[in-house]
């Protein structure tokens, strides 16, 4: 018994400029799915204005109502959504969706390597060719010379996962060639180890009061008001209201990837939703009605673990990446940290906001670098841009720090 294959997920558009689409997605169920699709939804640059989701832990039906933009790809979004559903598999000649009988391997990870003439908003406009291909950045190098060439060095997937043909790799260079014009002096792609791309310990780059203030699990609210955070979110936990379920009530401040990031640390806490509603109210504020469960059935009644899964609910709202400034010498730094999943995905297009929000700010990139590390049992995703402020004459340093904070939350 299952559902044919093409209505799994259904795209109705929306007739009129800015009101929202409609999606919908009728699949079977999988504890973190809620975060996969609502992460593909993020990376294509949507806005979600309203969610609704039901299921009875077999089956999952879920509608988002989303913004796109004039250049959204809405076929391959289609596609990529239906991937994150359980697998495809087919009976009497009519395909349907079964569960999944074993996790997907890693995928394989490529360098990168390209050398050209440095300019103004060259990073970026390259991060976009990889976005516009479905390149993943892994880990990234990046450098200067001083006769003005530019060393690149990327660790990239394939969400295609066709990178090791021929064909793919001379589109890859192709696209490159096609921004980068005559400034693109070599180009290269080559297969390497997924462990080049692996996670090292600790951020012992760090001056320890930056690293004690981007890593830390508490929230200090006197400070909320002079450091880059969201408004502090109301969370109710209701254990009343369902026999079977914990209901928990979220009020907070919007901002981009808000769903994702609600949605990750309930996959990471390995709980299951039965029933949800979610709302963006006006620009800036949102409600969440999350009906949820613990993977063995039950209601979450421990104290302790409701406790724990607030305070983590409260931090992730208030500050889902963290961004800092610091010296490195006579330059400025750039710091932005995400945590990432325990299934090892991380936020998607933060790189391409930091590149576009310096880019806007026509603020040179020296070198950068993106890495994981293991900080304190969980592991971030670290991106470390060396700004070229010139001759000093650009924007002071908080106005850089408050416009990449900004991009990054959607409030650009």
């Amino acid at each position: 018994m299952g559902i044919l294959y093409d209505d799994v997920v259904l795209l109705n558009h929306s007739e009129r400029e800015g009101d929202p689409s409609v999606m919908t997605v009728n699949c079977p169920d999988k504890t973190g799915l809620g975060s996969d699709l609502c992460r593909i939804i993020l990376f294509f640059g949507l806005t979600i204005v309203r969610v609704d989701v039901s299921t009875d832990g077999l089956w999952c039906y879920i509608v988002f109502w989303v913004v796109g933009r004039p250049d959204t790809r809405w076929n391959l979004l289609k596609k990529r959504l239906m991937g994150a559903c359980p697998s495809c598999s087919s009976a009497s000649g009519i395909s349907y969706y079964r569960a999944e009988l074993q996790s997907p391997r890693p995928p394989d990870v490529f360098l990168l390597t390209f050398c050209c003439y440095d300019r103004r908003g060259l990073l970026h406009d390259v991060t976009a060719v990889l976005s516009e291909l479905e390149l993943t950045i892994k880990k990234v190098k990046v450098s200067t010379t001083p006769d003005g060439k530019v060393m690149d060095l990327f660790f990239i997937t394939d969400t295609r996962e066709l990178l090791h043909t021929k064909k793919r790799q001379e589109d890859t260079h192709y696209q490159l060639k096609s921004v980068l014009g005559d400034t693109m002096i070599s180009c290269d792609i080559e297969m390497v180890g997924s462990e080049i791309s692996g996670c090292s310990q600790g951020p012992s780059f760090l001056p320890q009061e930056i690293a004690e203030d981007m890593f830390s699990f508490e929230i200090h609210h006197e400070h909320l008001s002079t450091s880059l955070a969201c408004n502090q979110a109301s969370i109710t936990v209701d254990n009343l209201m369902s026999p079977g379920h914990t209901l928990i009530q979220i009020v907070c401040q919007d901002h981009k990837g808000l769903l994702y990031d609600v949605m990750r640390t309930l996959k990471d806490y390995n709980i299951q939703i039965s029933y949800g509603r979610f709302t963006a109210k006006t620009k800036t504020k949102c409600e969440l009605d999350l009906f949820i469960m613990q993977a063995d059935g039950r209601k979450i009644v421990d104290p302790s673990k409701l406790n724990a899964l607030c305070s983590r609910l409260q931090m992730e709202l208030c500050r889902p990446v963290r961004v800092a400034l610091t010296n490195r010498g006579p330059d400025a730094e750039l710091l932005v940290a995400n945590p990432v999943e325990l299934s090892g995905k991380g936020r998607p297009i933060v790189f391409y906001d930091i590149t576009l929000a310096l880019k806007m700010l026509n603020i040179g990139i020296f070198s950068a670098e993106i890495g994981r590390h293991l900080i304190d049992d969980r592991e971030w995703e670290i991106y470390r841009v060396l700004l070229d402020e010139g001759n000093g004459s650009g924007p002071p340093r908080k106005k850089i720090q408050e416009a990449v904070w900004k991009m990054l939350m959607g409030w650009e």
